[in-house]
C-alpha cells in the first residue's frame, strides 16, 4: 500500500473511452435518456466498459435520499418514477444486442416499497423483447420494507441479487451515514433464505482507512450470510466533495484478498483497483 494520495500511482492509469464501441454506446444512451451509474459516479472504467458496449443502467431517476460521502450522485427530492423507462431499457437492450444487462438505482427512500416495483417493470418489460437477456440488480438496501422489496421481486427472477457492503463497519457514519452495516447484511440474508437457488453479490471498497483485520472480518460476515459473489476494488475520489483516499492498495494486494475469499468460499470473485461491483460482471469465472 501506499500512503501517497496526491499523486496517482501507476497502476492506476486507465484509458479514456474512444472508438467506434464506445461512441455507439453513448449515442444509444442519449438518444434514450438514459441516466447511467458510469457517469452519474465518475466511474474509471466508463471508456473500458463502454469500448465493449456495456453499461450500468441507474434507473429512478439521478437524484439519492441519501448523501453517502463516497458517492458524487446528486441528492435531494427525487421525481416520480418515469412510467416510460422500462420501455427505454427494453430499447436499450434490444438495439445494443445486450446479453447480459446490470442495474441499479439511486436510494428511494421516498417510495412505499424502496423502487422494488420499478426494478420489477423494467425487468418484465426486457423480458418481453429479449427472453434470454440475464439480468443482474445492484438494488438500494430498502430501508423499512425489506421483505415487501423481495416479496415484489420474487415473479421476476431469475436474476444476480447484488446489494453493495460497500466499507467497514466502523466507516459507516463518515463514509455511508444514511445505511446501516446490519442492515445492507439482513438484505442479503433474507435473500438467500427466500430464493436459495439465487446468487447473492457485494462489493467492498478498499482505501478509506480500514484495517485488514475489518476486511477480513467484512469477508467473514458475507460468508456466514452465504454472499456468493464479492468483488473489491480502490476508492477513488469522484469529486472535491467526497472523502480523501487514505491509501492506494496495490495489485497484489488485491491479489491476495482474492485468494482470501476463495478460500473463504466465495463463488466469484473479482478484486483489483479498477473492480467496480458491475465491472466485468457477466464473466462467470472467479477472477
Amino acid at each position: 500500500m501506499t500512503k501517497n494520495t496526491h499523486r496517482f500511482p501507476a497502476w492506476l492509469k486507465q484509458r479514456i473511452g474512444a472508438g467506434a464501441e464506445f461512441q455507439h454506446t453513448q449515442k444509444t444512451l442519449q438518444k434514450l435518456g438514459l441516466e447511467t451509474i458510469c457517469t452519474n459516479a465518475n466511474c474509471p472504467n466508463r471508456g473500458d466498459c463502454w469500448s465493449r458496449g456495456t453499461a450500468t443502467v441507474l434507473i429512478l431517476g439521478k437524484i439519492c435520499t441519501r448523501n453517502c460521502k463516497f458517492c458524487s450522485v446528486g441528492h435531494g427530492r427525487p421525481l416520480p418514477p418515469d412510467p416510460t423507462e422500462p420501455e427505454r431499457v427494453s430499447a436499450l437492450a434490444k438495439e445494443m444486442r445486450l446479453r447480459y444487462l446490470v442495474i441499479t438505482s439511486v436510494d428511494r427512500d421516498d417510495l412505499p416499497d424502496g423502487g422494488a416495483g420499478h426494478f420489477r417493470r423494467v425487468i418484465q418489460t426486457c423480458r418481453q423483447e429479449n427472453p434470454e437477456l440475464e439480468f443482474e440488480l445492484l438494488v438500494p438496501d430498502f430501508r423499512d420494507c425489506q421483505e415487501q422489496a423481495l416479496e415484489i421481486l420474487s415473479d421476476c427472477r431469475p436474476f444476480v441479487f447484488g446489494h453493495n457492503i460497500e466499507t467497514v463497519p466502523r466507516l459507516y457514519p463518515s463514509a455511508r451515514p444514511g445505511g446501516d452495516y446490519r442492515r445492507s447484511l439482513a438484505l442479503l440474508k433474507k435473500a438467500k433464505e427466500r430464493w436459495p437457488e439465487t446468487q447473492t453479490k457485494s462489493a467492498l471498497m478498499l482505501g478509506l482507512g480500514e484495517t485488514d483485520e475489518e476486511i477480513r472480518q467484512v469477508l467473514m460476515d458475507l460468508r456466514s450470510e452465504c454472499c456468493d459473489r464479492v468483488a473489491m476494488g480502490q476508492y477513488l475520489r469522484p469529486d472535491k466533495n467526497s472523502l480523501q483516499v487514505e491509501e492506494f492498495v496495490t495489485p497484489e494486494k488485491f491479489n491476495q484478498w482474492a485468494a482470501a475469499a476463495r478460500q473463504l468460499g466465495f463463488s466469484w470473485v473479482m478484486a483489483s483497483p479498477f473492480t467496480r461491483s458491475s465491472y466485468h460482471a457477466e464473466e462467470k469465472a472467479s477472477g
